[in-house]
């Protein structure tokens, strides 16, 4: 006979966690291994920082669905409470450095509303990295007022004529931006306290054309910058590990406040075992972005499952680390799409307990041949 578990004393020490505190430890773990990168992690001595947006999926409670609406085109008692989540990730180590999470939808919700909350990431001197739809106007105003570079691809809005600007070399220029109308999110105050044009430098190498403020290019070719911009991908496997790897794909708590707890719970867990990968990396004079993080987590399972720690032969615990590495993703280019082809089955249209009383009354449907 199974024996029954009882769970409530450890849901009851979760609900006391205070949130203030695990959200603390993420962001000072992050930033702690962020400044102990060694020069050579480094791109050109600076830190380079990646910016990346992601969904998150919830219990369909009401408390959820109250701070987190599912999306319109999904009917009531069908679909789940969305988030989304815009996160600051350390190029050379891997770090989670701060998150901001709001709903999917709706009026100052997207990444560029929930990016601008974090700006307090950057330091005087970094680089912020990341795709087409962070190229906006007003956010790079507001990192170069902070001296921070950066390096996008140029948004889809916007139309590059190499005919015109300052020549650095083929497709190669410096223009000057005027400054847009004014958004609805932003006051007149605030509208009037930013440059009335930026200047801006436009390169198009690899098929793409990448913005960035630095502007000297006899200091960073346009090779240097198509070469950094790939190393944007790390982004997407950094969140790739966090969401399925670490298993924060789809949040299951049924309020949002805790939902929002067990998000930092797995930001501060993923900084932990990047501090283990960097130390290893460290000790075996490799970059951390050649190690594999799914090793690290599996070999931590199996370490911890014969009850040694980190201070337990340590030294065997780095060697082990460092035995796994990612192959070469150089120039890496996946299709977005799915070779394995989905079960036989309709999709669930009503809410649940409706279909239940479907299948007594008149069972089960055919599948469709």
């Amino acid at each position: 006979m199974a024996k029954e578990v009882r769970t409530g004393a450890y849901c009851q020490a979760r609900l006391r966690l205070p949130l203030e505190m695990v959200t603390a430890l993420a962001r000072k773990t992050g930033r702690l291994l962020s400044h102990k990168a060694l020069l050579a992690w480094q791109w050109r001595g600076r830190a380079v920082k990646l910016v990346d947006g992601t969904g998150l999926s919830m219990p369909d409670t009401p408390e959820n669905q109250a701070v987190y609406p599912q999306p319109g085109t999904q009917a009531p008692g069908v679909g789940f409470p969305l988030a989304r989540m815009v996160a600051v990730i350390c190029l050379a180590t891997g770090a989670a450095l701060d998150a901001a999470i709001g709903p999917h939808a709706g009026k100052g919700t997207g990444e560029l509303s929930l990016v601008r909350g974090l700006l307090e990431s950057f330091e005087a001197g970094d680089v912020m990295l990341a795709d087409a739809l962070y190229c906006n106007y007003f956010l790079i105003a507001m990192l170069l007022e902070r001296d921070v570079d950066v390096v996008f691809k140029q948004n889809g809005a916007r139309i590059t004529d190499f005919r015109r600007g300052w020549q650095l070399d083929t497709r190669d220029h410096i223009v000057f931006w005027p400054k847009p109308a004014r958004p609805e999110w932003m006051t007149p105050k605030q509208y009037a306290g930013f440059p009335n044009e930026l200047t801006v430098r436009e390169a198009r190498a690899d098929h793409k054309v990448l913005v960035t403020t630095m502007i000297d290019h006899r200091q960073v070719s346009k090779d240097d910058l198509s070469a950094l911009y790939a190393r944007r991908w790390n982004v997407e496997l950094d969140l790739r590990n966090l969401k399925t790897t670490t298993g924060m794909d789809v949040l299951n708590c049924q309020t949002p406040q805790m939902n929002e707890k067990q998000l930092w719970v797995h930001l501060l867990a993923y900084n932990v075992i990047r501090l283990l990968m960097a130390q290893a990396a460290c000790k075996a004079g490799v970059d951390p972005r050649a190690l594999s993080f799914k090793h690290m987590v599996q070999l931590w399972t199996e370490w911890t499952a014969r009850g040694l720690c980190a201070a337990q032969d340590n030294q065997r615990l780095f060697v082990l680390i460092a035995q796994s590495k990612v192959g070469h993703r150089h120039g890496r280019i996946e299709p977005r799409m799915r070779k394995r082809r989905p079960k036989p089955y309709p999709w669930l249209k009503v809410p649940r307990a409706q279909a239940r009383r479907q299948v007594q009354r008149h069972g089960h449907a055919c599948r469709p041949k």
